[in-house]
């Protein structure tokens, strides 16, 4: 199964949307916006940029556990990565975004 976008809505008001894979797990997480339009925006640019990998950023946390951002061309981050394991696992991540970022499945959890 291909993955999916969700888009939610935090406690506070403002919007997110996550990537998640075929299994259903979350592979990619936005920022919060203040409008839903600007949470739409940001799935089409995971669509645009997920198959480039020059967009992604790979990082270590000050915990030593590596991670990833994924940035747009003008270098903002759109999304960014759970905590991994290992170098080798925070790579997978990356290639299941790759693998499942055109997906234009999005389903609203707002209703």
């Amino acid at each position: 199964m291909a993955g999916w976008y969700e888009i939610s809505q935090a406690s506070d008001g403002q919007y997110r949307f996550v990537l998640k894979a075929g299994n259903g797990e979350i592979i990619l997480t936005s920022e919060l916006y203040k409008a839903k339009a600007s949470a739409h925006n940001g799935i089409e640019s995971v669509q645009k940029n997920s198959a480039d990998d020059s967009r992604y950023e790979r990082l270590e946390a000050k915990n030593g556990k590596p991670y990833f951002n994924l940035k747009a061309a003008n270098h903002q981050i759109i999304g960014t990565s759970q905590f991994y394991g290992s170098e080798q696992s925070r790579d997978k991540g990356i290639e299941s975004v790759k693998n499942n970022g055109s997906s234009e499945t999005v389903k609203d959890l707002i209703g």
